[in-house]
């Protein structure tokens, strides 16, 4: 098989009420090149890497890949935007691809298996699907995104452990809280597939997990806030940080990004609607 290169999207998961259940897919970008040494920077993007322990090459390996193979990121681990889901995503998606697996089969394989390894799909679903998706399990499902808009992130210059940061949620919640939850979820999806963006702000408020990780990352909570106030239409905890997402008006991107406190660097980036493909 000749050379070939596979693309796949960071993502936002969580975004606000939907813990575990609900994911975005950016157009922040992994790529991994499969069939040839490692290149010369073609571009000016990040350098590539042969590295065996990068996660997207073991991935690679483990589900049957063979081959020279190089992978490289616009976006970190540890940022709370789906890296792992991602790297694991391109890794399946890659050895189906080199076994002559049709890409719709493919993509559809690496969703499953990166949710798995994963063990919650919102990430991985997002970055394999693309678009918005709902996921229970390993089963995931494209959400309309009937509105106009552009999403602002705030990547601080730390990191977060996603092992690290669960531990810091609680065991059991109330019912209250638990129906809080639910309805803000529900009504986030009914939301962006109404292009009802009045609704955004409430859908995306939480009572599981956002209050207990901005304890400890306080500049993110600043952050948060900072793009409510400046006009998004609605704000989330990226993942489980210490990134902050917002949706806003594509006309209003550029003075969030200009509102966001120092201590990491806004990107304004869009909704990538492909998820995991060869390019």
């Amino acid at each position: 098989m000749r050379p070939f290169r596979v693309r796949v999207p960071a993502s936002s998961a969580n975004l606000g009420a939907g813990f575990d259940t609900l994911g975005l897919a950016l157009s922040l970008y992994l790529d991994l090149r499969v069939g040839d040494a490692v290149p010369e920077d073609d571009d000016a993007g990040p350098a590539w890497t042969a590295d065996e322990h990068h996660l997207a090459i073991r991935t690679f390996r483990a589900a049957g890949g063979d081959g020279p193979v190089a992978a490289r990121a616009q976006f970190a681990g540890g940022r709370g935007l789906g890296f792992s889901g991602a790297a694991r995503v391109a890794g399946v998606f890659a050895a189906a691809t080199q076994r002559g697996v049709p890409i719709g089969e493919a993509r559809a394989v690496a969703a499953e298996r990166a949710s798995e390894l994963e063990s919650h799909g919102d990430n991985a679903s997002a970055s394999a699907l693309g678009g918005l998706v709902a996921v229970a399990g390993t089963r995931a499902v494209r959400v309309p995104v009937c509105v106009a808009n552009a999403v602002v992130v705030w990547i601080p210059d730390a990191e977060t452990s996603t092992k690290a940061s669960r531990s810091l949620l609680p065991e059991t919640v109330s019912f209250a809280d638990a129906v809080f939850n639910v309805s803000r979820a529900a009504l986030f999806v009914a939301a962006m597939a109404a292009g009802d963006i009045d609704a955004l702000r409430v859908a995306t408020q939480d009572r599981l997990h956002q209050q207990h990780r901005l304890e400890r990352a306080p500049e993110s909570g600043q952050a948060l806030r900072t793009l409510e106030s400046a006009g998004a239409w609605c704000a989330w905890l990226s993942g489980s940080g210490p990134t902050v997402a917002a949706l806003c008006a594509p006309g209003d991107a550029a003075q969030l990004v200009a509102a966001l406190p120092p201590g990491g660097r806004g990107i304004v980036c869009s909704i990538d609607d492909e998820g995991v493909r060869i390019t």
